[in-house]
């Protein structure tokens, strides 16, 4: 009888807990999304403030369920090193993974280069001067002076350089 009343409460709890995860996820991403208007982010950045929200309350949400149900944090610790010790193998098999995320997280919060802007890539044997379409975690999209749409790893952008030839504010002083 113990035990069931035990479960009742678990579950109860357990409900409650993602209640307030939700209730804070989604005031996270309205502050967010404040935030990111009054301080002129763009939407593809805040799309990764987003998701990183998410996956921190969502985390905080897995182990505050796994003590609630009991689990002993000693094997839960190692549960959690073994699974990124397997990551973080496969990232160094991967190495071009792991530089292209750093990369982006590089281009993300300390560089210059913003949607809209037309850019050139400074590289010797290919001319790639054109607008920034999109940057995502791993690639930079762009649509080249010819009309082609490409994709730059993004590491190789960081590791070429890239010079703004117009920022998307200035084209739209120039057309207002």
């Amino acid at each position: 009888m113990q035990d069931m009343t035990l479960y009742k409460t678990q579950i109860l709890i357990t409900a409650i807990l993602l209640v307030v995860i939700l209730v804070l996820n989604s005031l996270s991403k309205r502050a967010i999304r404040r935030f990111g208007r009054t301080s002129a982010i763009n939407m593809n950045n805040r799309k990764i403030i987003f998701y990183l929200s998410n996956l921190f309350f969502y985390g905080l949400a897995i182990v505050v369920i796994t003590l609630i149900w009991g689990v002993n944090l000693q094997e839960f610790s190692v549960f959690i090193s073994s699974i990124l010790a397997i990551v973080g193998i496969g990232f160094v098999a991967q190495w071009s993974i792991l530089s292209n995320l750093t990369a982006s997280v590089i281009l993300f919060f300390s560089h210059p280069l913003r949607l809209g802007d037309r850019i050139r890539v400074m590289d010797k044997d290919f001319d790639w001067t054109g607008k920034v379409e999109d940057i995502s975690g791993f690639y930079l999209f762009m649509r080249t002076d010819d009309g082609r749409k490409i994709s730059i790893p993004t590491n190789l952008v960081i590791q070429k350089g890239i010079e703004i030839l117009q920022s998307d504010e200035e084209v739209d002083t120039i057309e207002s």
